[in-house]
């Protein structure tokens, strides 16, 4: 429980620094600002490693198409939160839009161009969802969503929202689902972390243009080769 402590409170620490000595990334090209947010990721997982011993491992990453594609992520922790985005080249996140309210945390979260989803507003908000979407996959980069909308335990039957079956059928893109077991490390709500290793596996992507197993339609090829880990 100390080492938990001490990494939560090295954890705030180490962000606060990166925001106030970051802060002129705000008005850098976003590939900069994304470069930093990396390396900010990469030092709270080192944190993670020196401090509580916990590690992580991921497998499959030879199965990745080349961008753009969507990524479907399951959700058990804040971990994944931060440490799925050094995986990936330019990923885009689905968001709550309060988060793009809260004083830097949202002029931030706007300079990576993440993803805004209004909860309130369904129709409107699907549709900017949707709309903002697709100008990030047409920029090249991925898009990344946790299907169940929030923090999962591990062994919780699924509970998937519409947002993800919406976005795979606008995006017309391969959908790279993601399985990992954060939240037996890092549980929800919780300040303890428990050594060990979190397990990130990829799956096998899914190609644009399947439909439910009762649909006379068939899944298209991937028009994209895999790309190299």
């Amino acid at each position: 429980m100390v080492r938990s402590i001490v990494f939560g409170i090295l954890f705030y620490v180490t962000t606060a620094l990166f925001v106030t000595v970051g802060f002129p990334f705000l008005f850098t090209p976003r590939k900069w600002s994304m470069a930093a947010l990396k390396v900010h990721a990469r030092t709270e997982l080192w944190l993670l490693k020196t401090i509580v011993g916990l590690d992580y491992e991921v497998r499959g990453l030879e199965k990745l198409p080349e961008p753009p594609f969507l990524i479907a992520s399951k959700h058990q922790s804040a971990w994944e939160t931060f440490a799925l985005i050094p995986l990936f080249r330019d990923p885009a996140l689905l968001m709550k839009r309060e988060l793009f309210w809260i004083p830097v945390h949202g002029w931030f979260s706007s300079k990576f161009q993440m993803i805004p989803v209004d909860r309130d507003q369904r129709t409107r908000g699907v549709r900017t969802m949707l709309r903002h979407a697709k100008d990030r996959a047409a920029q090249g980069r991925e898009i990344l969503i946790f299907p169940e909308g929030t923090r999962r335990p591990p062994g919780a039957p699924p509970a998937y929202k519409t947002g993800i079956a919406l976005l795979y059928n606008a995006l017309d893109l391969p959908c790279v689902p993601i399985a990992l077991n954060s939240g037996m490390f890092w549980a929800r709500r919780s300040w303890r972390r428990k050594p060990g290793t979190v397990i990130v596996e990829i799956l096998d992507p899914i190609p644009p243009g399947c439909r439910r197993p009762n649909s006379s339609a068939v899944c298209k090829r991937p028009s994209r080769p895999p790309r190299t880990a």
